[in-house]
């Protein structure tokens, strides 16, 4: 698959390979998977249950490895592969450039909602702890539970956690959103 980009695309995949090893045997998660994602577009990705969403998402957000292929991201106006950064290099990256709706939410349960969110800002140093306090709050109240603002996740429901993942995931305004079924517990 491959889209129309009028410049560099912000994320290119090319022969992308992810096999599994499993005690059935090896399977075959990804098969040379080709893909160029430009700025201001939107791809969907569909599939039934372990068809491989999941899977591509991890190779473009430098979750997971892959077998064999490359995956580029567009790193300051250069083509930079995300796989052969080290673990500080993609955690940077990621923090800057993408905004990550996980399928489980992944919230830190020792953390408020407002602590979550301004996690990502604070690592990445794109706003001071006031301006990142206030844009957590207004992305709580985007989401419609800003008064729930400094309870842990464990006290709130399934959907409302997903709404602080949404929430967390545009903290640092990213260039890139990445979902992974964002609405499925709403």
């Amino acid at each position: 698959m491959k889209t129309k980009s009028y410049t560099q695309p912000l994320i290119e995949m090319r022969d992308v390979v992810k096999i599994y090893s499993t005690a059935a045997g090896e399977f075959d998660a990804l098969k040379g998977i080709n893909l160029q994602v430009g700025a201001g577009e939107f791809v969907g990705v569909v599939g039934k249950s372990g068809a491989g969403k999941s899977t591509l998402l991890n190779m473009i957000t430098g979750v997971d490895n892959l077998t064999s292929g490359e995956v580029l991201v567009n790193s300051n106006g250069s083509a930079v592969s995300i796989h052969k950064m080290n673990e500080d290099e993609v955690a940077l990256w990621r923090g800057k450039t993408l905004g990550v709706v996980f399928q489980s939410f992944q919230l830190l349960p020792m953390l408020t909602l407002v602590e979550n969110i301004t996690l990502p800002m604070d690592l990445c140093g794109n706003f001071n702890p006031r301006q990142s306090r206030e844009r957590a709050l207004e992305l709580l109240r985007l989401v419609e539970i800003e008064e729930h603002a400094d309870k842990l996740p464990a006290f709130i429901s399934g959907g409302q956690q997903q709404r602080v993942a949404i929430a967390r995931a545009l903290a640092n305004d990213p260039p890139v959103l990445i979902a992974d079924e964002p609405t499925g517990s709403l």
